[in-house]
């Protein structure tokens, strides 16, 4: 089952919500991912552009999209990025196959 990273920003109101009335989110992730079809793995708070980040299985990019759309729309976010990750295994399959493509960058020698 193919694998996301989720990083999101909240609003400054959902902040204040969430600093007025301290709780986890998890759960409430969970139950979106788990109706998807998925499965949830580690979410951490975090410092910087974004307020927390989470890994994430769901069956293919449809579910992660409306995951995203999901959680976007429901206006405590300012931000949701969601990106599709893959296994070392399959990124040095991909490098390999990048490699015999045949592509030529502009400029290149023949």
């Amino acid at each position: 089952m193919p694998s996301y990273l989720v990083q999101v920003s909240y609003t400054s109101s959902a902040l204040a919500a969430l600093v007025d009335r301290p709780q986890s989110r998890t759960e409430a992730i969970r139950k979106v991912i788990e109706k998807l079809g998925g499965t949830v793995g580690p979410f951490y708070l975090s410092f910087g552009e974004y307020d927390t980040v989470g890994i994430f299985d769901v069956p293919d990019n449809v579910s992660a999209a409306a995951f995203a759309l999901a959680i976007g729309a429901g206006g405590a976010c300012k931000s949701v990025r969601t990106t599709p990750l893959i296994s070392t295994e399959d990124g040095l399959a991909a490098l390999k196959k990048a490699g015999s493509s045949g592509y030529k960058p502009v400029g290149a020698k023949k």
